[in-house]
């Protein structure tokens, strides 16, 4: 589970009403929503929210480096409020699903001198692709 709402508060974040309905629509595990479906969701909870708006308290989260803006192939951004705990993620090349996912090893280890070209490599961003069980069985 995300603890976004948490470290929104101790950080002193102003928390309104607009800002906490996103801020509960992203909270929670395996959370990879686009902004539509943060709107549509934000809009059930509080049906005056706008799409400007939700566009941007999702830009002040990930500039504020508490939500992580994922891009999986040509499909819309999503937004993942796990930010504080390294992982990687499984995308699903059919739907789109999104799993998040915590290989076991250091991927920074795996990178041979000879490939990092004078790098200093301080991040790693993995993602596993394949056809999800739903996907699967349809």
């Amino acid at each position: 589970m995300s603890d976004l709402l948490g470290r929104l508060r101790e950080r002193g974040w102003r928390m309104t009403a607009q800002r906490r309905v996103v801020a509960e629509v992203l909270d929670g595990e395996h959370v990879h929503l686009t902004a539509d479906e943060v709107h549509a969701r934000a809009v059930v909870r509080l049906p005056e929210i706008s799409r400007a708006t939700v566009y941007n308290t999702l830009g002040e989260l990930v500039t504020l480096g508490e939500v992580l803006e994922v891009a999986t192939d040509k499909r819309a951004k999503r937004y993942d409020p796990n930010a504080h705990h390294p992982h990687h993620h499984l995308v699903c090349a059919s739907c789109g699903a999104i799993r998040d996912v915590h290989p076991q090893g250091n991927p920074l280890a795996d990178l041979p001198d000879s490939e990092r070209f004078g790098f200093t490599v301080s991040d790693v961003e993995m993602t596993f692709k394949g056809i999800c069980p739903n996907c699967v069985t349809a």
